[in-house]
């Protein structure tokens, strides 16, 4: 089907408007009135919705805090309504705002067909903590999606440091993927040829496309692994892919891009938690971007 490109440069150009997103002023000081309403101590001056504003804004263009704060300031002189924060108060009310990654999944009950898979994420501000976990610098860590191979969206996440294998993130994936979406098809690599994720798969119902290792050899421990390598065997590769539609997967290759041209390959957190936070909060932006 050819790419109508009206409307994809159409979602672009919103993608922008929604950047500079104000719409939240109007309503600024009802918010602000009811988040103090009977609070003790101190009142509050940035709203949930600005900080998610700032958040946003600040993770579409990797702005440091510091340079947020001086963001604020002059954003302040063009809409005094709308206060400056610090350092300290934007970084901490930004880390609890805790988004939900799926909040912005289009509504469906149809079966879908997911791809899985898992990329680096450089990590280059966080030298401290790696080198004491693993007692050298390592420098990034693992971002695992499932992405519905027809909308491109993440349906599951899970973030580890970059010594967990594939297999090992594979219950959180599916667990996670089959309470948001009802899933037909698993596609993966051969990262994922392991007889307890066929089991898994096959426990729930779901189809397992997986590519069996190129030494793979049929193994009494999973009849159902058992019957995947002998069909890629009399298939070959090439049939076998075209039979099983195996070249679907490409579609999270696909949201890694999108994902890592839209936010960059590193994050600016210096602790593993801050580094989740993180790219929860830009699994959220990129949802609600691939759904304009």
């Amino acid at each position: 089907m050819p790419t109508d490109w009206r409307k994809t440069d159409q979602r672009l150009i919103r993608r922008g408007e929604l950047i500079l997103e104000l719409s939240f002023v109007k309503n600024y000081q009802n918010e602000l009135d009811t988040m103090n309403h009977g609070k003790e101590g101190r009142p509050y001056k940035l709203t949930p919705t600005y900080i998610q504003f700032l958040t946003a804004f600040r993770i579409l263009y990797g702005v440091p805090y510091r340079q947020l704060e001086g963001f604020t300031r002059s954003l302040h002189k063009l809409i005094p309504q709308l206060p400056s924060g610090d350092y300290s108060g934007l970084r901490k009310r930004s880390l609890d705002l805790n988004p939900d990654p799926y909040r912005h999944l289009k509504e469906t009950d149809e079966p879908i067909t997911i791809a899985v898979d898992s990329t680096g994420v450089k990590v280059r501000l966080a030298g401290g903590w790696v080198e004491r976990k693993h007692g050298k610098k390592k420098r990034y860590v693992k971002l695992h999606f499932a992405v519905n191979v027809k909308t491109k969206e993440v349906v599951a996440m899970e973030v580890s440091t970059d010594d967990v294998h594939d297999v090992k993130a594979f219950p959180g994936l599916v667990k996670e993927a089959n309470e948001k979406r009802r899933i037909a098809c698993w596609l993966g690599d051969g990262a994922y040829d392991s007889g307890d994720v066929f089991e898994e798969l096959e426990a729930r119902g779901i189809e397992a496309v997986v590519k069996p290792r190129r030494n793979s050899v049929l193994s009494i421990r999973s009849s159902v692994r058992g019957r995947v390598v002998r069909e890629f065997q009399e298939l070959g590769y090439e049939g076998w892919a075209v039979e099983k539609g195996y070249g679907r997967r490409w579609a999270v290759e696909t949201a890694f891009s999108t994902f890592k041209r839209l936010f960059g390959e590193h994050s600016l957190a210096r602790s593993m938690d801050g580094i989740t936070r993180e790219l929860v909060a830009k699994v959220s932006l990129y949802n609600m971007l691939v759904n304009m």
